[in-house]
């Protein structure tokens, strides 16, 4: 994979390649919102860069990765460890476009637990706690992924994703989570549709984006 960024200088390439600094969208202690540790408390490390375009994200401006500094490793590392986190969780954009070797290997020198959440689309590279998996339709995880996924979260905007949900469940390990969670945009139209799918289909889970309801990052 080519990590591309341009205007970089010979030793920022080989720095961002090797992955010993990454563009940093931003950084937050929060709670988890979604998902299986929703309410957890965890540090957030937002990467810029996404090529994948779901229509409604609601982090678009993660998607260029030229808009966010460089940030070393090292430098990241501090800023985790003001917190004294116990779990970190990276996110994106998309945050496997880049190489996460270096990052999650400090971390876990640290002794910090690492969350990682991805479309999967690309291989990943790191080293990871717990892998929240939620495939888009733009562009599907790699086939090697799937079984890496410790938790499916399928995002609901119409009907025709719960028929998604059930292609991805067959792809993942059967100890695999399963969420659906509503578009925040759709969710007052389709959250009937998932409460009604879901007591038909009693593998799966409701996520909800508390963090949205409760007003923090």
């Amino acid at each position: 994979m080519e990590y591309s960024i341009t205007g970089l200088n010979k030793e920022q390439k080989e720095l961002l390649e090797s992955g010993q600094c990454l563009p940093v969208m931003e950084m937050f202690m929060t709670l988890q919102g979604e998902g299986y540790h929703t309410g957890l408390a965890s540090f957030f490390i937002r990467i810029g860069g996404c090529d994948i375009g779901c229509h409604w994200c609601d982090v678009k401006e993660s998607w260029d990765a030229e808009k966010h500094p460089l940030v070393s490793v090292s430098d990241i590392l501090k800023q985790v460890k003001l917190c004294n986190p116990h779990t970190v969780v990276i996110t994106g954009g998309e945050p496997v476009y880049w190489n996460l070797n270096a990052l999650t290997s400090s971390l876990k020198e640290a002794g910090i637990k690492i969350h990682l959440e991805t479309s999967a689309a690309y291989l990943i590279q790191g080293h990871f706690d717990w892998i929240c998996l939620s495939p888009k339709k733009t562009k599907l995880p790699l086939e090697e992924n799937w079984a890496k996924a410790d938790e499916l979260k399928v995002i609901v905007y119409n009907r025709h994703d719960f028929q998604f949900a059930e292609e991805c469940r067959k792809k993942v390990r059967s100890d695999c989570k399963l969420y659906l969670q509503p578009e925040w945009s759709k969710s007052g139209q389709i959250i009937n549709d998932i409460v009604k799918y879901i007591i038909q289909n009693q593998d799966w889970k409701l996520s909800l984006q508390v963090h949205k309801f409760i007003g923090i990052p």
